[in-house]
């Protein structure tokens, strides 16, 4: 006898059906599974068929044969012990009623005893689900809520197969579940970390202040204990908050990573990723035999933190032009090819010297000036001419730790970030590709960044004397942008201008200006 069950798999962050038959026939006893499986799908008849025995039922002596279809994509993952095993209890005619086998759709792991463990990827297999139409999805426990975010479809969970079986067989039933988007949002959309908490550094708050407004990346460059994480801590929370769409898209890469929790439903908050230095290329990029997002696509919608920037290897540093040019990440095996969102707003850190005081007021550089050249070129050009700002972090003044009172806190300068960012969406609208002042093309940079002759001059004066690159020219044009929609005004003026050079401290420094760790007028 044949069955058909209805189940589901992700490729990318996205899922697609996959059809399970299970053929049961005349002969010597054997358990084939046919469809491409990989490692954990060919395990899966040792724990489909202890599960099954062990809910009280049967594996008569047959010919049983497995399919999932379609037959010419990989199948990874453990997701398919459920649907196998109901497909096998249907095919044996251990199952009174199939009436509803054709209208859900099947996924979870098995355990020994029968019951049902989570598995990744639920939220994009839902969404799957609702596209074609399906009634729901039967899912276990810790997998339902994150789900249940999908309107148009239902979602129920199991804890056992015993369970599932009785509810298709319409003798039991499933609790329906149900999530309220707005309740989410409100509970999870807020941060601890807050600037308010920031002793001192205006200038470098402002820095990140027009970072956020843009989404440009941006470098601090300054000693040790100078407060470069602890800034960027606090960057997601002044960045404007998720839509619902930005917190789906990122809730789908988690869930396909299986890094979004047990009954975790949506992610409101924008992420903030901190890989160690010793990361791989895989890890930070993406890959593997059975290919899985990286920190640079887990960051998407978020931001992307390298603390100890030198110290990255630059093989793996490397990696990171396609997705800051793309804002995506494509990884190509023989067999298949995936794509990964990722437009994060990258933000480093570093050290000027190994030692760490080179151009500090208060302690002794040890480093010669090889070994300061040296350690700033472990990142490369292309690299840098993809980052907008550079910041100089100068090692907190005394007067600034005394100092009892509270610094601006985050709110305030979210509403200026979320303000000038509703400025540029209105102004980039119809064009899903550009979100803000920081993607625009050369094209948009001649159209949206003209200034006067005032500001042209100033700006020629800069190229000539500071050494700026020509790269510099463009991107201290954006920034400038980002500044005026920061004041709300159309215009770019000179002042505005004159702020967006002072951001470009390693092009000054490549000029003869001062070292990109110390602050002019040290």
């Amino acid at each position: 006898m044949l069955a058909r069950v209805l189940s589901g798999a992700v490729l990318g962050i996205d899922a697609y059906l996959v059809t399970v038959e299970a053929d049961v026939a005349s002969g010597l006893p054997a358990f084939y599974t046919v469809g491409l499986p990989q490692g954990a799908v060919k395990e899966g008849r040792e724990r489909v068929i202890a599960a099954v025995q062990n809910s009280g039922y049967l594996i008569p002596p047959k010919r049983l044969t497995i399919n999932l279809a379609p037959a010419d994509i990989v199948k990874s993952g453990s997701a398919f012990d459920l649907p196998i095993a109901v497909g096998i209890l249907a095919g044996t005619g251990q199952m009174h009623s199939l009436a509803r086998l054709e209208r859900y759709l099947l996924m979870g792991e098995l355990a020994l005893d029968g019951a049902l463990r989570p598995v990744r990827g639920a939220l994009p297999i839902a969404i799957a689900a609702r596209a074609a139409g399906l009634n729901g999805v039967i899912l276990p426990p810790q997998n339902v809520a994150e789900a249940a975010v999908v309107d148009g479809v239902e979602v129920r969970g199991a804890a056992t197969l015993t369970e599932v079986i009785k509810f298709l067989e319409g003798t039991g039933d499933l609790p329906l579940a149900q999530v309220d988007r707005e309740a989410l949002f409100r509970s999870s959309s807020t941060y601890e970390a807050d600037f308010a908490d920031v002793k001192g550094q205006e200038h470098v708050k402002r820095a990140l202040e027009v970072a956020a407004a843009g989404a440009h990346n941006i470098l601090m460059v300054g000693p040790p204990g100078s407060g470069k994480t602890m800034l960027a801590q606090r960057i997601p929370g002044i960045l404007p908050p998720l839509t619902f769409e930005e917190a789906l898209e990122t809730t789908k890469i988690h869930s396909v990573a299986g890094l979004l929790g047990d009954g975790r439903a949506l992610i409101c908050a924008r992420p903030f990723r901190n890989p160690h230095t010793t990361i791989s290329d895989a890890g930070l990029i993406g890959g593997g035999s059975n290919p899985r997002p990286g920190e640079a696509s887990l960051a998407h919608n978020g931001v992307l933190f390298l603390d100890e920037l030198p110290e990255f290897r630059r093989n793996v540093l490397e990696q990171l032009r396609q997705p800051l040019e793309d804002a995506r990440v494509t990884l190509s095996r023989a067999a298949i090819s995936l794509t990964y969102p990722s437009r994060f707003m990258l933000v480093a850190a570093m050290n000027p010297c190994p030692c760490g005081w080179h151009g500090d007021s208060q302690r002794r550089c040890s480093c010669n000036p090889l070994a300061v050249q040296k350690y700033m070129g472990r990142v490369s050009g292309p690299l840098l001419d993809r980052i907008d700002l550079h910041v100089e972090v100068p090692a907190v003044r005394y007067r600034d730790l005394a100092d009892t009172r509270m610094g601006e806190p985050s709110e305030s300068i979210r509403a200026r970030v979320a303000a000038a960012r509703e400025i540029q969406r209105a102004r980039f609208d119809g064009r899903p590709e550009v979100h803000a002042n920081a993607h625009m093309t050369s094209r948009d940079i001649r159209t949206f960044c003209s200034i006067g002759e005032a500001s042209e001059s100033l700006l020629r004066t800069a190229l000539a004397r500071l050494g700026l690159s020509a790269r510099a020219y463009y991107r201290i044009k954006k920034i400038a942008r980002t500044i005026a929609d920061l004041e709300g005004v159309e215009e770019i003026t000179t002042a505005h201008v004159s702020e967006a050079v002072q951001y470009r401290s390693l092009d000054r420094a490549a000029g003869g200006a001062p070292t990109a760790a110390a602050p002019a007028g040290r």
